[in-house]
């Protein structure tokens, strides 16, 4: 009896609690709670594998451009099947579209849990890691200039076309006025791109005027110097913008754009492991197409009497920006155009000051002579380049006739490779060590 007295109040204290609920609730109200209860003990039974099929169809089966999704198993019976290189190529970079557009989507799907800078810095990443990719499929089949002109091509593309089009169809939206974004990190930008530039430059230099120490060897030793002092320079950057400046890809204009999970019609879809398994995914996928791609290139120019240095610095990086491409124009029609820049200029600026000096190491420990010596042509384009979206940043506002000129520029510098004819079409033997 005495255990059972102690055992009492706690037993009737919690009843009285319902009780008093109870009186305040109807009968419906009631029935409701039976029934979410049930509906979440269901999910929880139900839930992953209802998670993995949703995921599919989220991720697979929402977007009308992943029916070119099919040209990826395609491309490898063709080159089981054939050996006609320009449909293998045809193929592969087909199949490599809807890819590189789901890898943004992913990246963008991440970048709602890790907040504006962070997202930026991702889709600037992952956005990049199709040229990445082919570039070091490239060099491990010794095409060091085949690496060298798509990532060329990439930042020219970056900076020329995707930024061209996002400034032209946001200002084609946003009529009334100007789009402003923030001066401050496109200058930033801006003088990285200037400081790659640089690292580029004095290689070609020495290799064009022969005025090297040891003819071969210092040209090597400079590009590996410089490549060490990019990467340092990128990381300080890296650290500048999220520790220092961790509001730099918020926009600057209007309140409900400063915040970025505010609006309503944006959430996130897949949750955020979702998101990093699909990433996982993908590349994989990816690296898997760009090795056909690799391999075909040289015979797709044969079959299409087109120059590698054309195929490399423009089809390859139209295909490799569909992420950012898609990404910058849908971020500057909704009046967000300092994600447009974090996406088009910090792309650039990544490639320029991460990914070529990420491969020029890389060649150094795989024993491959990769440089710096990108050519003074490639290497005026670029600096003409650089130049131009200087002068067009440096306002810190846009419209769609600025997007226009950008298109334009775009325009000559495709029509100039489709010209050129590369010195080093064949990659001249150069001293590994």
């Amino acid at each position: 009896m005495g255990t059972r007295r102690t055992n009492d109040p706690p037993f009737i204290r919690i009843h009285s609690l319902e009780m008093a609920s109870l009186e305040d609730k109807s009968v419906l109200d009631f029935e409701n709670e039976i029934h979410d209860v049930r509906g979440s003990l269901f999910t929880r039974s139900d839930g992953p594998r209802n998670r993995v099929l949703d995921s599919i169809k989220i991720v697979v089966l929402s977007n009308k451009i992943n029916l070119l999704m099919v040209f990826g198993p395609l491309t490898i019976l063709l080159d089981l099947m054939s050996d006609n290189h320009g449909w293998v190529f045809v193929f592969s970079l087909l199949g490599i579209i809807p890819l590189a557009e789901r890898l943004g989507y992913a990246t963008e799907q991440l970048a709602f849990y890790t907040g504006p800078t962070v997202g930026g810095l991702l889709n600037a990443t992952f956005g990049n890691a199709t040229e990445l990719i082919i570039s070091i499929y490239a060099l491990r089949s010794g095409m060091i200039r085949v690496a060298q002109q798509s990532l060329l091509g990439s930042i020219l593309s970056n900076m020329l076309l995707v930024l061209g089009c996002a400034f032209f169809c946001g200002g084609l939206v946003i009529v009334e006025r100007e789009q402003v974004f923030d001066k401050g990190a496109a200058t930033v930008n801006s003088s990285l791109l200037l400081m790659a530039v640089m690292g580029l430059l004095f290689p070609a230099v020495l290799h064009s005027t022969r005025t090297e120490l040891q003819f071969g060897k210092s040209e090597l030793a400079l590009s590996r110097f410089s490549s060490c002092v990019m990467l340092a320079a990128y990381a300080a950057f890296l650290y500048f913008q999220l520790r220092s400046q961790k509001n730099l890809y918020v926009p600057v204009n209007g309140e409900e754009s400063q915040n970025w999970n505010a609006d309503d019609d944006e959430s996130p879809e897949i949750s955020k492991w979702e998101a990093i398994i699909w990433l996982f995914l993908l590349t994989v996928w990816i690296s898997v197409l760009s090795e056909y791609v690799v391999d075909a290139i040289e015979g797709a120019s044969t079959e299409w009497k087109l120059p590698v240095a054309f195929i490399s610095v423009i089809l390859l990086p139209i295909v490799g920006n569909a992420a950012e491409h898609a990404g910058a124009i849908m971020f500057a029609m909704k009046d967000k155009l300092d994600l447009s820049l974090g996406v088009a200029i910090g792309s650039s600026t990544q490639i320029s000051m991460f990914a070529i000096p990420f491969l020029v190491v890389a060649g150094w420990i795989m024993g491959c002579p990769m440089d710096l010596n990108f050519q003074l042509f490639e290497t005026a384009t670029l600096f003409i380049t650089v130049l131009v979206v200087a002068f067009m940043l440096q306002e810190g506002t846009s419209n769609y006739f600025k997007g226009l000129m950008l298109i334009f520029c775009y325009l000559i510098v495709a029509a100039s490779f489709f010209v050129h004819m590369d010195p080093s079409s064949v990659d001249p033997p150069k001293p590994s060590e």
